[in-house]
């Protein structure tokens, strides 16, 4: 009986991080670590956006990385001002460690001064991105 009842709980703490997992994957957010770091055109090997740019970390085999890379690029044709540029995580350590990226996608939304404005850590929708451009201009 004692099995079962461990059995049980395991399954319902595992349900409960899996739902938490889920809603939290993909959102954009602030955080208060990101406050002072700034990505420039040398970082980006181009230049940035005149109203934002979502710089987007990704990996060769990341099934997410591909359909977000399609969501970014299509925010980024329909909002004027607004660049996407895409980078190889496992190329560029350096900035993968400088920018805190446990996971890809990550998708860093940075204002026309460099400064990064909210970050996206999963998939994000792209009423999400859209929204956290407004709030980067």
């Amino acid at each position: 009986m004692t099995g079962l009842v461990v059995c049980g709980l395991v399954l319902a703490v595992a349900s409960a991080y899996g739902v938490l997992h889920r809603r939290r994957s993909g959102r954009v957010r602030v955080r208060g670590r990101d406050g002072d770091k700034r990505l420039g055109a040398a970082d980006l090997g181009e230049g940035l956006g005149e109203r934002a740019t979502l710089v987007q970390f990704s990996s060769a085999f990341c099934a997410p990385c591909r359909a977000t890379r399609r969501v970014l690029s299509d925010v980024a044709a329909m909002v004027p001002g607004v660049a996407h540029v895409e980078i190889d995580a496992e190329e560029h350590l350096d900035l993968v460690r400088r920018f805190d990226i446990l996971k890809t996608p990550t998708v860093l939304v940075v204002d026309a001064d460099g400064r990064i404005v909210r970050r996206a850590t999963g998939q994000p929708r792209k009423a999400d991105v859209i929204a956290a451009l407004g709030e980067a201009v």
